[in-house]
């Protein structure tokens, strides 16, 4: 009897995420915008672009677009409040097999820090506040076990 009264009060409760439910988030609130990216990418290439930043889905992910560089990608961040994380779908111009891939982290005070785990190893990306700016570090294992950086970025406003 109690599994019963339990599964209908699961049923009955309100959804945590969803339409009516938009994502509240005041850090990533400040990543809303356009943005001008420059620092390095794989093999500390000099990397340039513009990123912006909006909120789309019924305000339940940030959509995060680097478009006019060489590099193109379309970045979905949000968050599952049942399992008090944020998730990210980071869709780019490698195409399907590393798309499969979903992020997934959590806030540490004025950062929010992601892992990817790609089929040939993990991947962390962390967006981070600095100053008025954001700071975009992407770090991946070597075949030794050390994390490496593969990209330091930059937003500044244009």
């Amino acid at each position: 009897m109690t599994w019963m009264l339990l599964a209908a009060l699961l049923a009955a409760a309100p959804p945590l995420d969803g339409r009516g439910h938009p994502v509240k988030d005041d850090l990533l609130e400040q990543l809303a915008g356009s943005w001008k990216l420059t620092g390095t990418a794989a093999g500390g290439r000099p990397a340039q672009n513009d990123v912006t930043a909006e909120w789309v889905l019924d305000h339940q992910f940030l959509r995060i677009r680097f478009e006019n560089g060489p590099y193109q990608a379309h970045v979905y961040l949000g968050y599952d409040n049942l399992s008090d994380r944020y998730v990210a779908h980071w869709l780019d111009v490698f195409g399907g097999r590393w798309s499969e891939t979903l992020g997934y982290g959590h806030r540490q005070e004025n950062a929010i820090e992601l892992i990817f785990e790609y089929p040939d190893g993990p991947f962390h990306t962390t967006f981070r506040r600095e100053g008025p700016g954001w700071r975009i570090l992407m770090e991946q294992r070597d075949s030794a076990g050390q994390w490496k950086p593969f990209a330091d970025q930059v937003l500044r406003k244009p």
